[in-house]
């Protein structure tokens, strides 16, 4: 009876850590040193569909979302020509993160569109639900 609103919350979890992780990105988006050396580098989420069930309740219904991974951006870093800087190299050259400000301000809006569907899904899920609980029940 309560599927939506399992389904819906695992797309809340998901989304969440979506937007925890360009939340980070925009947030390191100058960090050239990290503790483990060099510039930070993009971060990336991945999803993956829980498995449905082919018996049972569910009958082959797909049961939500869950993150796979969180993975780093191996793309090419930038690289900025300042030789006062004390991160430069022997050639002035600085190393900065693979963040692209454009990139995470767009994933950030469909982070949050998604985020805000699932909320939708939750609540119209929730309201059915207590209307078949209320069947019956008045005269």
């Amino acid at each position: 009876m309560f599927d939506g609103m399992k389904i819906a919350s695992t797309g809340l979890v998901a989304d969440s850590t979506w937007i925890s992780v360009i939340a980070n990105n925009l947030a390191n988006a100058d960090t050239t040193v990290t503790p483990q050396g060099g510039p930070y580098r993009s971060e990336y989420v991945t999803f993956q569909a829980l498995s449905s069930s082919s018996v049972g309740s569910s009958n082959g219904v797909g049961q939500g979302v869950m993150v796979a991974g969180i993975y780093q951006d191996q793309g090419p870093l930038t690289v900025v020509y300042d030789p006062t800087n004390p991160q430069a190299n022997a050639q002035g050259d600085v190393l900065y993160p693979n963040v692209s400000l454009p990139t995470q301000m767009v994933d950030l809006i469909q982070a949050s569109a998604a985020y805000q569907a699932n909320v939708s899904a939750f609540n119209s899920a929730k309201a059915m639900d207590v209307e078949a609980l209320t069947i019956g029940t008045t005269a």
